[in-house]
């Protein structure tokens, strides 16, 4: 990966810089919007596009599931088949292994029973949450999956610590971590594409000496960048903003580094501060079907409204003032909205997610510009 630092701020770790991928120049800090099985729910690539983004992110797990890495490859690949011109990155599916390493709703009987997740040395065993198939991620195989789908950046299998865990418990899922990083980075070296970019993945928990300990072996190995994970899964913001202090100072800052998993508006802010260039994150369009949106007069604070509160059924307002989203610029009003999403109807959804991904990619958009001219 060429990535070059544009312009370094004076006040903090935040940088201005830019990375090329076989998909296009992305400058930094930079948004994703998740498209966990091929499409960033109710958007099209052409309005993802029109808001501004030149990247957004895949899901490996679900797409190695349905409809499966040969046939999207067969497709000629993720963009192809998903007709989006831009770059994408693709998980390593390690979170989704996590999230269902809890008790589950048997999708049949709807019983409550066991993990779905066995982890071992060797890899992650794991049943589908669709049919209750059984199948195996290890570093490896989770490499020749997204080597498939042909991403612009893989991410290599981790094993994202629990929030509370102890810290026997962070420490030996850490090392895990570190076993598997290293047998990534040496079938990457035999069998990686050109066209394709590898991050590897920071764990340690909540442990300043794990998360320093796991970002000095990580940065040691032969990544084009450097992901923070294990963050955003209960630890709240303090815990999470002191990940991001003790860590940001100490990251190769010749490569990007991405916090994964992050999309407040605030959050984004702080990571910048502390040297964080890639931020993804399902929330903007997730809280937005839900009928909360965004807004800010600032651009330093920001305020969540939920529609489907009574105050908003007779409010002639947009739903931003000064807001550039084609929902705003369109004139849609909050009383309508409001009135849509109370409905569940999907034109309400999407005009919400709309909004909140203009909101996120305008804020960098900003950011950028106060790294540029010293204001940051």
């Amino acid at each position: 990966m060429k990535f070059k630092i544009l312009k370094q701020s004076k006040k903090s770790l935040a940088r201005l810089a830019e990375f090329e991928t076989a998909h296009g120049k992305i400058q930094t800090p930079v948004f994703m919007p998740c498209a966990t099985v091929g499409a960033v729910k109710g958007i099209s690539p052409e309005e993802l596009k029109a808001i501004g983004f030149k990247i957004i992110l895949g899901n490996t797990y679900h797409l190695y599931l349905r409809p499966g890495e040969k046939l999207i490859k067969k497709m000629g690949g993720l963009q192809k088949f998903i007709n989006w011109p831009g770059a994408m990155l693709t998980d390593s599916g390690g979170f989704q292994v996590f999230s269902l390493g809890k008790n589950y709703i048997d999708y049949e009987t709807k019983e409550i029973k066991d993990s779905l997740v066995k982890v071992t040395n060797r890899g992650v065993w794991f049943k589908s949450h669709l049919d209750g198939s059984k199948h195996l991620f290890t570093p490896e195989k989770v490499i020749d999956i997204q080597k498939d789908l042909g991403s612009d950046i893989l991410m290599v299998l981790d094993e994202c610590t629990e929030h509370p865990a102890t810290y026997d418990r962070a420490k030996k899922s850490m090392e895990l971590t570190h076993e598997w990083a290293k047998r990534a980075s040496d079938y990457w070296k035999k069998n990686g594409n050109k066209k394709q970019s590898i991050f590897g993945i920071v764990q340690g928990s909540t442990f300043k000496d794990l998360r320093e300990k796991s970002a000095e072996y990580i940065s040691s190995l032969s990544f084009d960048g450097i992901a923070v994970g294990g963050v955003s899964v209960g630890e709240g913001k303090e815990n999470m903003y002191n990940v991001m202090k003790w860590i940001g100072p100490i990251l190769p800052k010749e490569k990007p580094h991405y916090l994964m998993g992050i999309g407040e508006p605030e959050d984004i802010l702080e990571g910048v501060k502390n040297g964080i260039d890639m931020f993804d994150c399902v929330l903007p369009t997730r809280l937005a079907r839900h009928g909360t949106i965004w807004t800010t007069t600032n651009w330093k604070t920001f305020k969540k409204i939920d529609l489907r509160k009574s105050l908003f059924r007779n409010d002639k307002k947009i739903l931003m003032p000064g807001c550039g989203c084609s929902t705003c610029k369109a004139g849609f009003t909050r009383a309508y909205i409001s009135h849509l999403i109370r409905e569940k109807e999907m034109f309400g959804m999407r005009l919400t997610s709309i909004h909140n991904l203009w909101l996120l990619n305008h804020l960098v958009e900003k950011i950028r510009e106060d790294i540029s001219s010293d204001r940051y």
